[in-house]
């Protein structure tokens, strides 16, 4: 069983994206369990018991669809913090991954992430997804792509989230990417995949579990080039690592996560 939480707000649009991406994840899956919860801000001066759950209509559109794509649902009303409340009820649940939306863009500068999306991506521990404005899914194999930079733990994460997926080999395949910055000028030294090791063990934990994987090493701005391998391989989402975390400190995201969050037409999922 695979248990995703579905944190929505009022919004139906973004609710509704959030249902689709993860009705789209049942085909890789197998079994989804999602919880679709709504936390009611403590500006509202309302509680958890003051709400019902019908009343909140992005909420009922979200399950009613997921039901509706056999997925077991659980609708749940909290009250409080919302990123603090997303990030106890994913732990609290043990879910395998939190499915969030972003803000939409007007048009051509986007909007920066909503403050319980970046709450809740600096905080949590296990994988988010943020679905953006819009879902790109097309049927049956799962494109994905991992950029990955130096980092070997984090590289192991994003390929751990993949493989882990049910069937993985039969029913997702992998682009790993690493993007060598800036080095795209006349003259620029030769780099290969290979002298990565962070690509390199990404690339041969997908393997091992049977995905089937395109190893491309790149000069050139890193959020860019990850953007543009994103359009031109027409991938179905990207699977991006977090930054480390001190003590009981969360770092900050890094610039290019933040920067595919806020520029990506299609999932992000950020692993940690």
């Amino acid at each position: 069983m695979y248990r995703v939480l579905v944190p929505v707000d009022g919004n139906e649009s973004r609710a509704f994206n959030q249902a689709k991406y993860v009705a789209r994840l049942r085909e890789a899956t197998g079994e989804v369990e999602a919880t679709v919860l709504y936390v009611v801000p403590p500006d509202e001066f309302e509680t958890a018991d003051d709400v019902a759950f019908a009343d909140v209509a992005g909420a009922v559109d979200a399950a009613d669809y997921l039901e509706s794509e056999g997925v077991s649902v659980s609708r749940v009303v909290d009250d409080g913090s919302p990123g603090a409340e997303i990030v106890r009820t994913a732990n609290e649940r043990g879910v395998d991954e939190t499915v969030m939306c972003g803000r939409n863009r007007s048009g051509v500068a986007s909007v920066l992430l909503g403050s319980t999306v970046q709450d809740v991506l600096v905080a949590a521990d296990r994988p988010v997804t943020v679905t953006g404005e819009r879902v790109v899914f097309g049927e049956g194999l799962r494109h994905v792509l991992l950029p990955v930079d130096a980092d070997v733990e984090r590289a192991r994460h994003q390929a751990d989230y993949v493989a882990g997926l049910r069937d993985a080999g039969a029913d997702v395949d992998a682009t790993v990417l690493h993007v060598f910055p800036h080095q795209d000028y006349s003259g620029a030294p030769a780099h290969e995949f290979s002298e990565v090791d962070a690509a390199v063990a990404a690339a041969d934990r997908l393997e091992e579990a049977g995905v089937d994987v395109e190893r491309v090493a790149v000069g050139g701005e890193v959020t860019r080039t990850i953007l543009d391998t994103a359009a031109e391989r027409d991938v179905d989402s990207v699977v991006s690592g977090g930054r480390k975390r001190s003590g009981v400190a969360a770092a900050l995201l890094g610039s290019t996560v933040r920067d595919l969050l806020l520029s990506a037409e299609r999932p992000v999922t950020v692993t940690g």
